[in-house]
């Protein structure tokens, strides 16, 4: 039986939850590195906080995807999934910005550990079957179009969620000073905005999409219902061990397009990690002029405290992240209205490999931008006055979110076609290794580079991640393009 096709509008409400997800992401993105610095956190040690976001997502989507393989009830397939995560993560999202009273009975590292973990397994669980549902409700002629509409709302939400904070402070007025253990005002709000149109957008997709009942999905992808069913009796069946035992036979034969992607997702999310890490403190270093030593707990106290002019640079320098951070979302969302028809001419492989070229690009160039001379900008909402080199940095952007774009979007379109229809939630859920492990290794290692090697000139980290998204680029080139033609 033929899958039929799907309305633009069906594609856009089944994807629409993302926008909220990716508002979530990005506030997280833009603000947790300024505001664990704030609390007294080295930049040797930043990479080490972000761990938790990595750890979660490595073991809550595996989890999540074989899980939501297995569940058909009256409310679907995917959309349970995506329902308990949004509560949960907007909850928590409400939460996290009062962290000043955790902070004040518990070591910062706690508060990551803990805080974080919680709201990103709860992203985790939400997100994750988004891939999984357009794998399942889109027939494979619309997937490029499926996850490029995807792309779309994951950047549009980055962009309300990266300016979110910047626009309270310099439109509404809010204050964006952060004192010791506590969180600015304007962050506070934009949590609490964000959290609300996570939970909202994600309830739209939940009441606008119907999935597809077990026996009418099993035919539209040329599965035996009586079975899947049997097979799924046999599953709950079995113990603790022999279902460890089933997971690790999957992985072990997991397609070989998967591991193949695995090494350009490597690089990838090794440099997306360094990026998020350390841009706050490369940016005030590179274009603001801010001293290493002013990152420098130890040094801070020793001279009593962070002068005023240092406070205010590094506090223009964050605010100024979340607008580069949305240029690069823009761009990217500008990119995915065009990439399902670039992918279509050229082929996916050479639109990826082109576009993670484009990111390496970027990063590169930072290093060029460091002019100190200030200059009056006009954003339409509001008027700054930044440095020229912090306004140049806006044109290394266009090529992160090139790659941003792609990487949200090719690997999915390139993988969902060589999985089973039977295991894609597990399997789906498996690829986020390829996103989380990288990510614990650069955050295992970049802080020891950035101290031991850069002498925590965050500036050539950056630079780093450029080298290895290049590395990405070329090794998009070793993957093998297939598609299943009969159930696994």
């Amino acid at each position: 039986m033929k899958q039929p096709k799907l309305s633009f509008w069906q594609i856009w409400n089944l994807s629409f939850g993302f926008l909220g997800v990716q508002i979530g992401f990005a506030l997280q993105n833009g603000n947790v590195s300024r505001i664990l610095s704030d609390l007294g956190a080295d930049l040797s040690s930043l990479s080490l906080f972000w761990l938790a976001a990595p750890i979660m997502g490595l073991l809550v989507q595996p989890i999540v995807g074989a899980a939501s393989d297995r569940t058909w009830n009256k409310m679907g397939r995917r959309l349970p999934f995506m329902f308990g995560g949004a509560v949960i993560a907007a909850g928590a999202m409400m939460l996290l910005p009062n962290a000043s009273m955790v902070v004040a009975f518990i070591p910062p590292m706690l508060f990551g550990l803990v805080i974080f973990a919680i709201k990103d397994a709860a992203f985790n669980v939400t997100f994750q079957p988004f891939r999984s549902l357009v794998s399942d409700m889109v027939p494979p002629e619309q997937r490029n179009l499926g996850y490029s509409v995807q792309t779309l709302l994951i950047n549009i939400g980055a962009v309300f969620g990266s300016i979110l904070p910047f626009v309270l402070t310099n439109v509404v007025g809010l204050d964006n000073a952060s004192r010791a253990g506590e969180v600015a005002p304007s962050v506070i709000w934009a949590f609490y905005i964000g959290a609300t149109v996570l939970l909202g957008s994600v309830l739209w997709t939940v009441f606008r999409t119907k999935e597809y009942p077990p026996e009418q999905y099993y035919a539209y992808k040329g599965l035996d219902s009586e079975a899947q069913a049997l097979a799924e009796q046999v599953r709950k069946s079995r113990s603790l061990g022999e279902k460890l035992a089933d997971f690790w036979q999957t992985m072990k034969s997991m397609p070989r397009i998967m591991k193949q992607l695995a090494v350009v997702q490597f690089f990838s999310w090794f440099a997306l990690f360094i990026m998020w890490t350390y841009f706050p403190a490369a940016i005030a270093q590179n274009a603001w002029g801010v001293g290493v030593e002013w990152y420098d707990g130890a040094y801070i106290a020793q001279m009593g405290g962070v002068p005023a002019n240092i406070a205010a640079a590094k506090g223009a320098a964050g605010d100024w992240v979340g607008i580069l951070y949305a240029g690069y979302s823009l761009f990217a969302v500008i990119f995915s209205l065009m990439m399902a028809k670039l992918a279509n001419l050229f082929g996916r492989k050479f639109v990826y490999s082109a576009s993670l070229l484009a990111g390496g690009l970027g990063y590169l160039s930072f290093v060029l931008f460091t002019d100190p001379t200030m200059t009056h900008v006009n954003l339409l909402i509001t008027q700054v006055e930044i440095p020229k080199g912090a306004l140049g940095l806006m044109i290394p952007m266009i090529g992160v979110g090139i790659a941003w774009a792609a990487i949200l979007a090719m690997p999915y379109a390139i993988l969902a076609g060589a999985l089973p229809a039977n295991k894609t939630g597990v399997y789906m859920g498996i690829f986020n290794f390829t996103i989380a492990a990288p990510q614990i290794i650069s955050g295992l290692i970049a802080g020891w580079i950035l101290g031991s090697i850069f002498e925590n000139q965050a500036v050539y980290i950056v630079m780093l991640a450029g080298g290895a998204m290049v590395l990405g680029a070329l090794s998009v080139w070793l993957v093998k393009e297939q598609e299943v033609t009969e159930a696994a």
